[in-house]
């Protein structure tokens, strides 16, 4: 048996990819054998695409870090065959082969079942963006950032994480302020639930005093570098700021004023490694909380031959909320 993929190979240093037939030997050891219907493209897919971040360890490889489908093989008792699944993180579509691919083995322990009333397609308008904002919402809501706080701000809001985070902190109840740099945007971050767009240059220039103004009650942020450092400083006294993503950078060019003056909360979360159980609640929430009108209007389905544009288009901030691959067209 054969299946289409992305397949990424690599010759004296540069790495091309394209759709190749790949042979059902090929795939790597696992327990469970999924027929897939639907992936993405997320960050992480445009840096593998591209043979940047020295992520992949060994070619040729099969790119993906999200997939969903069915069940067409397993040696697990806790799926069966025609089962519904989804994947994110675990290192799949790095160290793994991954769900740009008509076929997938992987190991039980990294699959979720998909939640009731979900379709595979919703699931990867999702995707890892959307279970990351998700664990991002659950956090705030944790540290007791609740409707009536205040205003919770969402930087690069536009991206994938931020559009779901904009998406569901509205449907929650939240008064959203959305932060980005692409004014063709602002109708659409209006229509998903932002009440308050902010450009975003007025968080991303390089902080000059350590407090600012009390503005917001929480934040989620998906850039890093100054915009969190200038964010941090305007979180209200014992706010919170969920922090998921480096776009602008790695660095944080922040002072210890807001955490030891204002008693601020600084929540790391990370999609990839979260434990199965946490995931498995956060794809249930996503399942009751995120409006799936709104889901729709993040959603564009492309084929699979046009990953590796995608991968690109997605490394230079040229794609808006949620790119799903249908890998069967």
């Amino acid at each position: 048996m054969t299946f289409r993929a992305i397949v990424l190979r690599e010759t004296e240093g540069k790495v091309t990819s394209g759709v190749e037939t790949v042979d059902d030997a090929e795939l790597p050891d696992g327990d469970v054998t999924v027929a897939v219907e639907y992936s993405t493209i997320n960050y992480k897919d445009g840096l593998v695409l591209a043979g940047q971040g020295r992520l992949v360890k060994k070619y040729p490889h099969v790119p993906g870090i999200d997939f969903a489908g069915t069940v067409t093989a397993s040696a697990s008792d806790r799926f069966a065959v025609g089962d519904k699944v989804v994947l994110t993180g675990w290192r799949v579509g790095e160290i793994w082969w991954g769900g740009l691919s008509q076929s997938a083995k992987v190991k039980a322990d990294w699959l979720v079942r998909l939640p009731k009333g979900m379709t595979t397609r919703q699931a990867m308008g999702i995707g890892t963006a959307g279970l990351t904002a998700m664990l991002c919402v659950m956090e705030l809501q944790d540290h007791a950032v609740s409707p009536g706080s205040g205003v919770v701000a969402v930087t690069g809001a536009a991206g994938g994480v931020g559009s779901i985070a904009v998406a569901l902190l509205a449907a929650l109840g939240y008064q959203v302020a959305a932060s980005t740099g692409r004014a063709a945007t602002h109708d659409y971050l209006r229509r998903i639930g932002a009440s308050e767009i902010i450009d975003r240059s007025t968080l991303s220039e390089k902080p000059t005093r350590p407090l600012l103004s009390e503005r917001f009650a929480g934040g989620i942020d998906t850039v890093g570098s100054n915009t969190l450092a200038n964010l941090l400083a305007q979180i209200k006294y014992r706010g919170s700021v969920a922090a998921c993503g480096l776009a602008q950078g790695a660095d944080l060019p922040a002072s210890v004023a807001p955490f030891i003056l204002r008693g601020v909360r600084l929540l790391g979360i990370d999609s990839v490694m979260c434990p199965a159980a946490i995931r498995q609640r956060a794809w249930e929430r996503l399942a009751s909380d995120l409006p799936m009108n709104l889901l729709e209007e993040m959603i564009v389905t492309e084929p699979l031959a046009a990953a590796p544009a995608l991968g690109a288009q997605i490394l230079k901030g040229e794609i808006r909320g949620r790119t799903v691959v249908d890998v069967n067209a």
